[in-house]
């Protein structure tokens, strides 16, 4: 998740995060309270077609405002819960009919790392043939798009590791006091290698599975409210921004620091070209994904699982910069306060709504995507 506002658990506190109006219907019938396991199943094989993946919860697991995990528990469902050991969340769900299992790993990249490589590593699991798809919240680039809306990621650039100058001695001809971490200069040529020891900079996703999620969910009506398009209105100039909600297919940033304003903005969106070899277009702004993704690489190498079948799905929550006349931190101060924030609740569904029509397919065709990744060619 990236968020540029109070924490999710204040606001929870507080009363802030109230389900609003705007909220979706829930598309599938309700469940029952989750189930705990029995302690003969809980450690017996479990067959996972798929893993959801996602950050955190707020509160409760079920019956209160959702993060991003309780949509998954009471919707999908996930109706069973076992134990999750070596996770910050401690729980995880299991829909035994369709064979679906849900995490939440705990926000930012050293959760995230950790809870997919304790997944992974859980004997009572065979996920070599599993599809994992990572559904979370983040902020939106107005030059790409709107709140509310859900974007697949064809790459994930690593926003977090790199050289700093304070920007009181950035050189007059620089862009931004940014430079790749193996390199002096924003422009460094030739462009540093993607994989190295100083770290991984862009993963890119199983192009054929990103491009049929898209293709299966693209249709689909995302929520919106009167507040989202308040917010939206200010971003004259900003086409893209000033749309309804949509799904589209656009490259995440994923760094550990809650950056925010234009200027920042104009440094990720170079960062996204510059490591892309100007293939790439910034779309959202994320934390874990880097982690997701290296998680997954780094387990591969042991034969544990298989990187093709992962997708990663952001909902955007807020944008990442301030509206045309306004400052970044008046922009950041408003969004901290209760007025702020109102695409959260319709994002936190979008990201549901879309993610699951996905992890739904892959799970009911199983004995053709067991096999078979969709989109191959």
């Amino acid at each position: 998740m990236k968020k540029i506002l109070l924490s999710l658990s204040a606001l929870s506190l507080a009363g802030l995060l109230s389900p609003s109006p705007a909220r979706a219907a829930p598309a599938d019938a309700p469940a029952a309270a989750p189930s705990a396991l029995s302690a003969e199943t809980a450690s017996a094989h479990l067959p996972v077609r798929v893993v959801v993946v996602t950050t955190f919860e707020i509160g409760k697991d079920t019956g209160d405002t959702p993060g991003e995990f309780q949509n998954w528990i009471e919707k999908f469902p996930l109706s069973r819960q076992i134990a999750a050991p070596g996770t910050d969340h401690g729980v995880m769900y299991y829909n035994p009919e369709l064979q679906v299992l849900g995490i939440a790993t705990g926000e930012g990249p050293e959760h995230m790392a950790s809870a997919m490589t304790a997944l992974i590593l859980d004997p009572r699991f065979d996920l070599r043939k599993s599809y994992f798809v990572l559904a979370g919240i983040a902020g939106v680039d107005p030059g790409f798009g709107t709140i509310g809306s859900a974007v697949w990621a064809p790459r994930v650039i690593n926003g977090g590791l790199a050289h700093l100058i304070d920007p009181r001695e950035i050189p007059a001809n620089w862009p931004d006091g940014f430079t790749p971490v193996q390199g002096s200069r924003p422009d460094e040529t030739p462009r540093p290698p993607l994989h190295s020891l100083s770290g991984d900079m862009v993963y890119t996703l199983n192009p054929g599975l990103t491009r049929w999620a898209y293709e299966l969910t693209r249709g689909l009506t995302l929520p919106d409210s009167e507040g989202m398009k308040t917010i939206r209105a200010r971003y004259r100039g900003y086409p893209a921004a000033l749309k309804p909600p949509s799904v589209g297919i656009g490259d995440t940033i994923s760094g550990e620091t809650f950056w925010v304003g234009k200027r920042m903005n104009r440094w990720a969106e170079r960062w996204v070209r510059y490591w892309t070899d100007n293939k790439g277009v910034l779309a959202t702004t994320a934390e874990e994904d880097i982690a997701f993704c290296q998680a997954l690489a780094l387990q591969a190498k042991a034969g544990r699982v298989d990187p093709e079948r992962a997708v990663v799905l952001r909902s955007t929550s807020n944008f990442d910069m301030q509206a045309p006349g306004e400052t970044a931190a008046g922009f950041l101060a408003a969004e901290s306060s209760e007025k702020g924030y109102s695409a959260f609740i319709p994002s936190v569904n979008a990201a549901y709504q879309v993610g699951s029509v996905v992890v739904r397919a892959l799970a009911t065709h199983w004995p053709r995507y067991e096999k078979t990744i969709p989109g191959a060619n």
